[in-house]
C-alpha cells in the first residue's frame, strides 16, 4: 500500500517517521522543503502536491496546524477521491468541520477517518503515542493496521467528529494541569522548598499526572521546550470552549485558562513554547524555578511495539 503524508511539522514528521521506520511505501509533502528532503534521504518519495498524492496513493494522511490548512489541502484532494481512496485526518481540528468534510469525502465514494493523536511529540517519535479514531466500525477495521504502526494505543471513539471532540478535551485538561503545576512549583519555591524534592513529592503523590511527569521536567531544566506553541494551544482551547458554548455548558475555568494563555502569547509570542507560561509567575515573584538534573528534552524510553486497539469496559 502506498501512503501519502502531508504536513511534516513537530508532530507530523514524527508520525510519518514511524511509517517509514516500519517499511511503508511513503510519499511526503510539506510547504517547507527541508523536512521533505530529509525524508527523501531516508527512502521516502517527495509528493508534488496533495492532488497528485491522492491520485497516486491509496491512503493520504494529513497532520496540519489549523482547520484552515486542512480545508485547503482537502479542497486540492477532493477531485481525485473516489472508491478505494482513504483520507486520514490526524490534525487537531474543528469537530463540526471534520464532520462536514467527511460527508464531502463520502459523496465521492471515499472514506474519511477522524484520527487525532495525544501523548506528546516525544511519544509520537517512537510510535508510542495514543490515537483516537472517529469513523464507522468497518472503516476503522480497514485502517487499524496503519494506526497500529503510527501509535501504541488506538481507541475507536464512534462516528466521525467524536475523536476531534475528545482530542480538544484532552488538550484543555493538559493545559489546565500545566497552569496548576506552575502555581504549585512557584509557591513551593517561594516557601523555600527544594525543587527536585518538590518534583518527587508530586510524582509519588495523588497530585501526579502525565503533564507533571513530562512537562515539569522541562520547566525545571530551564529548557521550556515542549515542542508545542502558544498559537496551537490557543486554537485547541478555543475549539473546546466552542463545544461548551454550543452545548450551553457554563464553564468557569476554561475562560480563565484561555485568558492566561493569551497573556502568555502576548508576552512570549504566538510561537513561544507553552511551558514558558511559568515565567509569568517567575516575573511576578522574582523567583527562578529550576533545578539541576532534569532533561532539556523529553525522550520516550518505552520500547516501541506494534500498537493495539483499546476497548472501553463492556456494558453490564
Amino acid at each position: 500500500m502506498k501512503i501519502g503524508f502531508i504536513g511534516l511539522g513537530a508532530v507530523g514528521a514524527k508520525l510519518a517517521g514511524s511509517l517509514l521506520r516500519n517499511g511503508q511505501d511513503l510519499v511526503v509533502h510539506d510547504l517547507d522543503p527541508g523536512p521533505v528532503a530529509d525524508f527523501v534521504a531516508r527512502g521516502a518519495e517527495a509528493g508534488a502536491d496533495p492532488a497528485q498524492m491522492m491520485r497516486d496513493a491509496e491512503v493520504v494522511i494529513t497532520s496540519l496546524p489549523s482547520p484552515a490548512a486542512s480545508r485547503a489541502v482537502l479542497d486540492a484532494m477532493l477531485p481525485e477521491m473516489g472508491p478505494g481512496k482513504i483520507w486520514m485526518e490526524m490534525s487537531t481540528t474543528d469537530p463540526a468541520q471534520i464532520e462536514a468534510q467527511a460527508a464531502e469525502v463520502a459523496g465521492r465514494g471515499a472514506l474519511a477517518i477522524d484520527c487525532p493523536v495525544s501523548g506528546g511529540c516525544h511519544r509520537a517519535a517512537t510510535g508510542n503515542i495514543s490515537i483516537f479514531a472517529g469513523c464507522d466500525r468497518a472503516a476503522f477495521d480497514r485502517v487499524l493496521p496503519i494506526l497500529t504502526l503510527l501509535g501504541r494505543r488506538v481507541l475507536h471513539t464512534g462516528a466521525v467528529g467524536t475523536a476531534s471532540r475528545l482530542k480538544v478535551m484532552t488538550n484543555y485538561l493538559a493545559t489546565a494541569n500545566l497552569l496548576t503545576l506552575c502555581e504549585a512549583l512557584v509557591t513551593m519555591k517561594a516557601q523555600g522548598l527544594d525543587m527536585a524534592t518538590t518534583y518527587e513529592a508530586i510524582k509519588i503523590s495523588s497530585g501526579t499526572s502525565f503533564v507533571h511527569e513530562t512537562e515539569s521536567q522541562l520547566i525545571l531544566s530551564g529548557s521550556r521546550d515542549v515542542d508545542f506553541t502558544m498559537d496551537l494551544i490557543l486554537k485547541d482551547l478555543g475549539l473546546f470552549q466552542a463545544l461548551a458554548d454550543d452545548a450551553q455548558v457554563p464553564l468557569e475555568l476554561s475562560p480563565k485558562v484561555i485568558e492566561i494563555m493569551q497573556d502568555g502569547a502576548r508576552r512570549y509570542g504566538m510561537r513561544g513554547q507553552t511551558d514558558r507560561i511559568i515565567e509569568r509567575l517567575e516575573e511576578a515573584t522574582g523567583l527562578k524555578v529550576t533545578a539541576p538534573g532534569f532533561p532539556d528534552e523529553l525522550i520516550d524510553e518505552e520500547p516501541e511495539e506494534r500498537g493495539y486497539e483499546v476497548r472501553p469496559p463492556a456494558a453490564s
